[in-house]
């Protein structure tokens, strides 16, 4: 029993501290992420992507880039696109751009794993978009498609609201900067759960699962060279961990740095990085917008392009001598997480800058549990969870 315990107190820890580590990368992120939806105008998004063509396409990944990281969001902010008449796959460039493309997740990724991962995640992002947009137009299911806009139409409020405001006069002023504090908040409102649940996974997995079963379900990990059989074999249990895990895209960085850590191939961990749009919450989401056989469209084209976009960066990265080394990296349960360092200097500083935020949006903000009141409900379980692990720490278990 005490064995257990000592365990448990250890996931607590390594889930606490990895979010320690990582707590400034969110919020300078959202700080960024929260200036660019205030201050650039989108009032004249959804009428420059009503093609598929080449232009279209670049100005939604664009627009996907400057926009939330939260998978939500992104599919709340697809559905209008496409249901205002967006081309398909203009609608999902935007998406795809939205969750692996974002500021805030390149930060999160060179904190954890190695620049190398940062520089596949967008190289990687940009493939995944090409890909889907070859296959959807050697696939594409014109009546299917115009059935989904139909329904997406009949759930669509217009969210335009108008021209926005100039935004120079917008950046000079105080209703711009509470609007700022308004969007980063609520962008912590959108991925608290993901967070949660996913840094209390990874110190879970970490403290409790053998390293052995990381080399029964990811056949060649640990080995120096695994061959193309066993790497295409990652690339597919990558997504199906993902589907199983419900965590979004900034919840599973964590989890992917543990398995890393624990011998998995370059293209498994980018194939898991990659599967934040086929975990079971969010084939949901598109299924209520647009139906099942849609949304299973949809599923179905994103696990192809991501399977395929994570082999190809594999063997891209290892002609070009850029494949990580894994012997480069502690492991995660091994790692002094709560010094003092650049860390903990960087976390007061985005600690302050979230507090003044708080007062700024005291009167125009209001939170809650959001969308997912399921996945509300485990991650409340899960910050039980760490708060009893922390009170074993403290009573000595752990150490």
């Amino acid at each position: 029993m005490d064995a257990f315990l000592d365990l448990w107190a250890g996931a607590a820890r390594t889930s606490l501290g990895l979010f320690w580590t990582a707590f400034w990368a969110f919020g300078l992120g959202y700080t960024i992420s929260a200036m660019i939806q205030v201050f650039v105008t989108r009032a004249r998004m959804r009428a420059a992507l009503g093609t598929d063509g080449p232009r279209s396409v670049a100005l939604a990944t664009f627009f996907g880039f400057v926009s939330s990281s939260c998978s939500f969001a992104a599919l709340s902010g697809t559905r209008a696109l496409f249901a205002k008449g967006a081309g398909l796959v203009a609608s999902l460039a935007f998406l795809l751009a939205s969750t692996n493309l974002v500021v805030e997740l390149g930060i999160l990724i060179a904190v954890f794993l190695a620049w190398q991962f940062v520089l596949a995640e967008y190289v990687g992002g940009l493939l995944l978009i090409a890909l889907v947009w070859l296959f959807v137009r050697v696939t594409f299911p014109r009546r299917l498609v115009e059935e989904a806009r139909e329904h997406a139409r009949a759930q669509t409020e217009d969210e335009d609201g108008g021209e926005a405001p100039d935004w120079r006069r917008l950046i000079r002023s105080r209703e711009g900067w509470d609007r700022v504090a308004r969007r980063y908040l609520m962008e912590w409102s959108m991925v608290w759960k993901d967070v949660t649940i996913g840094f209390t996974v990874a110190g879970v997995i970490a403290a409790f699962v053998p390293r052995r079963f990381f080399e029964l379900l990811f056949p060649g990990s640990g080995g120096s060279e695994p061959g193309f059989g066993e790497l295409l074999v990652q690339a597919l249990v990558g997504p199906l961990a993902a589907f199983f895990t419900f965590i979004g895209s900034m919840g599973n960085i964590p989890l992917a740095a543990v398995l890393y850590d624990n011998g998995v191939a370059f293209a498994g961990i980018m194939a898991f990085v990659f599967s934040d749009l086929v975990v079971l919450p969010v084939l949901r989401i598109q299924a209520r917008y647009y139906g099942w056989r849609f949304a299973l469209y949809v599923l179905g084209v994103f696990l192809v392009a991501l399977v395929l976009t994570a082999l190809l960066l594999h063997y891209g990265f290892a002609l070009a001598g850029l494949l990580p080394d894994p012997d480069r990296t502690r492991a995660v349960v091994d790692r002094s997480f709560f010094s003092l360092d650049y860390t903990a200097v960087l976390n007061a500083i985005f600690l302050a800058v979230t507090a003044r935020f708080a007062l700024r949006a005291r009167h125009g903000w209001h939170g809650g549990l959001g969308e997912e009141p399921v996945l509300a409900s485990v991650a409340l379980l899960a910050l039980v969870w760490l708060g009893t692990g922390v009170g074993l720490g403290v009573a000595g278990f752990g150490a």
